[in-house]
């Protein structure tokens, strides 16, 4: 397979955009988790600003979000109309480069720079714990106000797992074998139990980020969301899909350089005191929760198991897949209780 000059691409995408501006110089700012690149792009005469090149997945669906989320960025009420970063707009349309060359592709989509304030320290008090949960609540309310003005979303959870399940029978799976049997039975789980809860007639869809590391946005010396800049698993889903990231922001182990994605933050205490703050703001239905578990299971589904090789750096994504056989499976109902959470939100 051809290899890909990321620096060529990217100077192809800004001759495309725009040629008038000579670049100085292109620099890798990628957090070198994920498979996705960053790069801030300085020039002679004009302000920098920063690229995001992909090369997994679909061009249509990397261009279906940036395009709902750059409308989401123009759209958001106040205080949050300048908490994402905006994408550069050629001639009233979002410009994304697509570059292809001996069967590789690749594309970039330009951002402005975008301010950030205070990150969140690696371990929560309560008094931060409590802000965050109100805080979610309001930013989450604050995309359910625009969400009928963003264009529709072509995938949705239920889609994704057939996609999923419709790799496990053509076999495109190899490597993971062994393990056909466990995925295709969580699969069937998540499918049952979200048609259990009329998730497409009846649970209201919103954009949410699912990826909150702390590392991913920052906040105002009061604790309000000030600055987001990553949108690597942006979606259309229920707003019960950034729990899981948010369970281990506020988790007591704090935020670690080396991670799993054990389904215990879920249970912590200091979780429930999170999601009392943000039911007294946008109350939680008794579906909902009972939703949190499947979207945690559709996570590592997803983002783990079906897509892991790209979301993730090889060692990774290994480490990941194999924790996800024989742990997070294997303890997920033991280890989950939504009876726990209902009680503490006397639903």
């Amino acid at each position: 397979m051809h290899t890909l000059d990321y620096f060529q691409i990217i100077r192809l995408a800004w001759e495309e955009f725009d040629d008038r501006h000579e670049i100085k110089g292109i620099y890798d700012v990628s957090a070198h988790v994920s498979t996705n690149h960053v790069y801030k792009i300085s020039f002679f005469e004009r302000q920098p600003v920063f690229a995001k090149l992909s090369e997994y997945g679909k061009f249509e669906d990397f261009r279906e979000d940036h395009i709902i989320i750059n409308n989401l960025a123009n759209n958001l009420e106040t205080p949050y109309e300048n908490f994402l970063a905006q994408s550069l707009v050629k001639r009233n349309e979002l410009f994304i480069y697509r570059y292809h060359l001996n069967k590789s592709s690749a594309w970039v989509v330009f951002y402005n720079p975008i301010k950030f304030q205070q990150k969140l320290p690696r371990r929560l008090d309560d008094k931060l714990i409590r802000k965050m949960g109100r805080e979610l609540a309001r930013f989450h309310k604050a995309c359910t106000n625009v969400s009928n003005q963003l264009p529709k979303a072509s995938k949705n959870v239920i889609t994704d797992i057939h996609k999923l399940t419709k790799k496990l029978r053509c076999g495109e799976f190899s490597e993971n074998m062994e393990h056909h049997d466990l995925i295709k039975k969580q699969c069937d789980i998540f499918l049952e139990n979200a048609d259990k809860v009329n998730y497409t007639t009846d649970i209201e869809t919103i954009p949410v980020f699912v990826d909150w590391n702390i590392g991913n946005f920052s906040v105002t010396a009061s604790g309000r969301f000030y600055s987001r800049w990553d949108y690597d698993w942006f979606r259309e889903s229920s707003r019960v899909m950034d729990f899981y990231f948010f369970s281990r922001v506020v988790s007591d182990v704090g935020d670690r350089t080396v991670f799993s994605y054990l389904v215990d933050p879920l249970m912590e205490n200091r979780f429930l005191i999170f999601l009392k703050e943000y039911h007294k703001i946008y109350p939680l239905t008794e579906a909902e929760v009972i939703l949190i578990k499947e979207a945690y299971r559709f996570f590592i589904l997803n983002y783990v198991i079906k897509d892991g090789q790209y979301f993730f750096r090889e060692s990774f994504a290994r480490k990941l897949q194999k924790e996800a056989f024989d742990i997070y499976f294997p303890v997920l109902d033991k280890n989950y209780q939504v009876e726990k959470i209902l009680k503490t939100l006397k639903i």
